[in-house]
């Protein structure tokens, strides 16, 4: 038997394996569960008391052979670069850091704003009924006032629609709660609108909504105020501007100085100077009764805005539609931008 071994110590030392694959297979030869020197140890028990130190220190140095060889070749081969029949030679190609869309940005930046004025942010679905798109606020089934927002219906059921604006979700609110109310409601919203420069059939909103008791239209202007010089700086000057909405009443619209200094200035304000940011209005007294809350013992005001328009200005982009056509020259400019 030690002749054997002696033999199986000479092929040992002569093994040089082409690759990963004889290595292994020289592994399982010699170590494995079938393997000569697992045969020898199982021999062991047979062999004559006398002979046992003799024969275990052959077998132990066979053993150390065989796996000092595997070591060998095995970082040998670990080490040596694994050909995929790519050109490793090329140079690769740098990872481009992400960077938040501008309107997230935006959108991001105004809610921060009021939420630090005492506003929660309030979701809703993007799909809406009749109720609390429209009924619900002052839209009966024959007013005029809804063709004021051209809708994209759902085709298997007209009484379901793509909201029109987030005011949906401050229904949905005072249905859920009761006064005092202090809301946000940021989302997209959609609309059959032609596209252009300056409109989109698909943008996003930020409305507000605060009732409590004794709420007034000044309570309103200040915190129009406030937002406006919050976000725009403090220098910013306002103008209300009478209105209609259905859900408000009085109404207004909003607008704040842009300036002229440029020609983008002159086509966003239409030479005027001045740019409308939002709609805003006391919450009609039929729209809190229909939400069931007494509008004899609470008042409140309401206000939404474009991100897209808000966002046009902060970034001093001419054309709405960049915002929707994936040019990833133009979303670049906003890496780094929190």
């Amino acid at each position: 038997m030690k002749e054997a071994i002696e033999a199986h110590l000479r092929q040992v030392e002569d093994f040089v394996p082409a690759d990963a694959t004889a290595l292994e297979a020289f592994r399982v030869a010699y170590l494995g569960k079938k393997g000569h020197v697992t045969g020898y140890f199982t021999a062991f028990k047979s062999v004559p008391n006398e002979e046992k130190k003799e024969f275990g220190q052959w077998v132990n140095s066979l053993k150390q052979a065989v796996e000092a060889k595997i070591d060998a070749y095995r970082e040998q081969f670990s080490a040596a670069p694994q050909r995929t029949g790519e050109d490793t030679t090329r140079p690769g190609v740098a990872f481009q850091p992400g960077a938040f869309h501008p309107i997230t940005l935006v959108r991001n930046e105004i809610v921060r704003i009021l939420e630090r004025m005492g506003f929660a942010v309030a979701e809703g679905p993007e799909m809406e009924d009749d109720w609390h798109n429209f009924s619900a606020l002052n839209f009966p089934p024959d007013h005029p006032a809804r063709d004021m927002q051209d809708t994209f219906f759902l085709a298997q059921n007209p009484d379901w629609a793509l909201r029109t604006h987030t005011s949906s979700i401050q229904v949905r609110a005072m249905a859920q709660q009761q006064p005092p109310i202090r809301v946000i409601a940021p989302g997209r919203v959609f609309r059959n609108e032609a596209i252009s420069s300056r409109s989109h059939c698909v943008f996003h909103q930020v409305e507000g909504l605060y009732i409590d008791r004794n709420v007034s239209f000044a309570d309103l202007k200040q915190t129009l105020l406030e937002f406006a010089q919050a976000f725009f700086g403090e220098q910013t000057q306002i103008r209300l501007r009478p209105s209609y909405f259905p859900f408000t009443e009085p109404s207004a619209e909003v607008d704040i100085w842009w300036g002229l200094e440029n020609e983008v200035d002159y086509r966003m304000t239409k030479g005027t100077g001045w740019l409308e940011i939002m709609g805003c209005g006391m919450v009609d007294p039929a729209v809190l009764a229909a939400s069931g809350i007494d509008p004899e013992v609470y008042s409140g005001f309401a206000f939404g805005m474009g991100i897209e328009r808000i966002a046009m200005q902060r970034f001093q982009i001419p054309d709405i539609r960049a915002f929707y056509e994936n040019d990833s020259r133009f979303l670049r400019a906003f890496q780094g931008a929190l």
